[in-house]
């Protein structure tokens, strides 16, 4: 065979094995992704808790880094702090080298068994949780499929001449093993995929020990690297959490490389083989990490607050994206380069709808004036928006153009209408709410909180499942988002009847707070109903949405 045609193979096999470990993160978000937001907000601020609840969610995910993101906009949301948020990224990198051992054994034979099982689900399926529990299936099958790949297209290279030379320069030099296991895990974005490919080609006798030991040292590193590029965008107290993990992880790293080089015979207590000495030294590092790390999240924080302070001058536009209109008025005279900006521009209104409604229930719970007040700005930022693009697609109306770009061009209006609606909602309706809560001290009953939280959760996922629908068209995504319109009149009905009884068992708080909590849940399920309003023209086009809720009688019995 040659070597391009086992490059080539490999980095098919490789490619899957990435690949697959992503099918089975998005499945797990699709099917419950609300259910394990709702777990991570429940841990509290209790460190072993957190811990725990991270590495459930990593084990879940298989991913580190979709816990890492999740737990720095809770932080940016003030649900959790900083060490919280610390406590479950310790636990997540646990959780991700518990993924790592589960798959590293020889688990080939439950590859066609998941297949079959899982492609069943899926396929056949009438339901969006069986069919994604199908999806996860599938994904586990793959990861197992890639590595099979992988072990048969790195055996002929055991009798290379050419790969020896390579490694045996790589593994005398400690540093530049390290960087490339650091720079390959950013690249693809999955230390569970990188530590799996690692073990893989050590188990071909590809990897000697002394090579892979700094590989996956670097792997976890680069694992840290991950979240922090991810968060580059957000706010100053979400990108504490990756920048304190990063920071634990960088030191740990070097006092471990340290240790290796001084005491290599620690190593002979993690198993016999190779592949099962880095798969063991995988777990062993991020478990002392976990041990040693966790009593210090708290300085951590104070260290973070400090290192990273949030700017004190904040313009009036820093509440959202940059104040640059999207509408193009050059493109009026082609149609469908005007409807394109007038979607981006839909986007904008949706980013900065986010940027209100994500910190809703830390200002519920603290009054924060200086939010409530960076809110309202946002909300006169969106009228302004969508006053701009009324007028935008006023003027593209009197042009010529096709059918179906004049519906378009209605369909994209009647979305910014109620895209400002919403945003009225909040800043007229629940801002005043938690302002009058505030002036009056008020407290929600714990129960109360617990309920409006799940439901504002809830919510915030479908305005994110909304605005993907916006760019992308996806069917099944809007589909979903309809069939959330129930699951949150549910809600709402179970909050409301929950309330009624603890009125009737006389708490003080719940008395207090009644009139509030109801209009709460009352203004969250209308702004859901609006949101939902994104699908319609989708699903109508494709005669997947029925005209009438009302169930058809015959005329001889009107």
């Amino acid at each position: 065979m040659t070597t391009s045609l086992i490059l080539i193979k490999l980095i098919g096999a490789a490619t899957l094995l990435v690949w697959s470990v992503r099918m089975v993160r998005t499945g797990v978000e699709r099917a419950c992704g609300s259910e394990l937001k709702d777990l991570l907000r429940q841990a509290g601020n209790r460190r072993a808790v957190s811990a725990l609840a991270g590495t459930c969610l990593a084990v879940l995910l298989q991913s580190s880094t979709a816990v890492a993101m999740l737990s720095a906009g809770f932080v940016a949301s003030g649900f959790l702090s900083a060490s919280t948020g610390l406590s479950l990224m310790l636990g997540a990198d646990l959780g991700s080298a518990l993924v790592v051992q589960v798959l590293s054994f020889d688990l080939s034979w439950l590859t066609p068994v998941l297949l079959a099982t899982g492609g069943g689900l899926f396929l056949k399926s009438p339901t969006r949780l069986l069919k994604q529990i199908g999806r996860v299936l599938m994904g586990i099958a793959f990861v197992l499929l890639s590595l099979q790949l992988i072990g048969e297209a790195t055996a002929p290279l055991r009798g290379s001449t050419i790969l020896p030379t390579i490694t045996r320069s790589l593994a005398g030099d400690i540093i530049m093993s390290f960087i490339v296991g650091a720079v390959f895990t950013w690249l693809v974005h999955s230390s569970v995929a990188t530590i799996l490919l690692i073990a893989s080609l050590a188990a071909q006798s590809l990897i000697p020990l002394e090579l892979g030991v700094p590989l996956v040292i670097g792997a976890n590193v680069g694992s840290g690297l991950i979240a922090i590029g991810l968060a580059r965008g957000l706010d100053t107290e979400a990108r504490r959490v990756p920048a304190g993990n990063f920071a634990y992880r960088a030191i740990g790293a070097v006092v471990l490389l340290v240790a290796v080089a001084q005491w290599p015979h620690l190593l002979d207590a993690l198993g016999q083989s190779t592949e099962r000495q880095l798969v063991n030294l995988h777990l062993a590092f991020n478990g002392f990490l976990l041990i040693g790390a966790l009593p210090t999240v708290t300085l951590t924080e104070k260290l973070l607050l400090r290192m990273m302070p949030v700017p004190q001058i904040r313009s009036q536009d820093d509440v959202g994206d940059s104040a640059r209109s999207a509408l193009d008025r050059t493109a009026l005279d082609t149609p469908t380069l005007a409807l394109a900006s007038a979607t981006r521009e839909l986007l904008r209104m949706g980013t900065l709808i986010e940027k209100m409604f994500a910190p809703l229930m830390h200002i519920f719970q603290t009054g924060d004036q200086a939010a409530i007040l960076r809110c309202r700005r946002t909300d006169a930022q969106i009228r302004n928006i969508q006053s701009d693009l009324k007028m935008f697609l006023a003027e593209l109306t009197r042009r010529e153009m096709r059918a179906e770009d004049a519906e378009r061009s209605m369909e994209v209006a009647s979305i910014g209408v109620n895209l400002e609606h919403v945003s009225s909602l909040i800043s007229n309706n629940l801002l005043r709410l938690a302002e009058q809560k505030r002036n009056q001290k008020l407290v929600f009953s714990r129960d109360g909180m617990e309920d409006i939280t799940r439901m504002h959760d809830r919510v915030l996922a479908n305005l994110q499942l909304a605005l993907n629908i916006v760019v992308s068209g996806d069917p099944d995504a809007a589909r979903q988002l309809v069939s959330e319109k129930d699951k949150l009149r549910d809600m709402e009905r179970a909050s409301r009847e929950r309330h009624m009884k603890r009125l009737q068992s006389s708490i003080p708080a719940s008395i207090e707070t009644s009139s509030i909590h109801l209009e709460t849940i009352r203004d969250l399920k209308q702004i859901n109903a609006l949101l939902t309003t994104v699908a319609y023209p989708l699903l109508r086009e494709r005669g997947d949405l029925l005209e009438s809720r009302l169930v058809m009688i015959p005329d001889e019995y009107a």
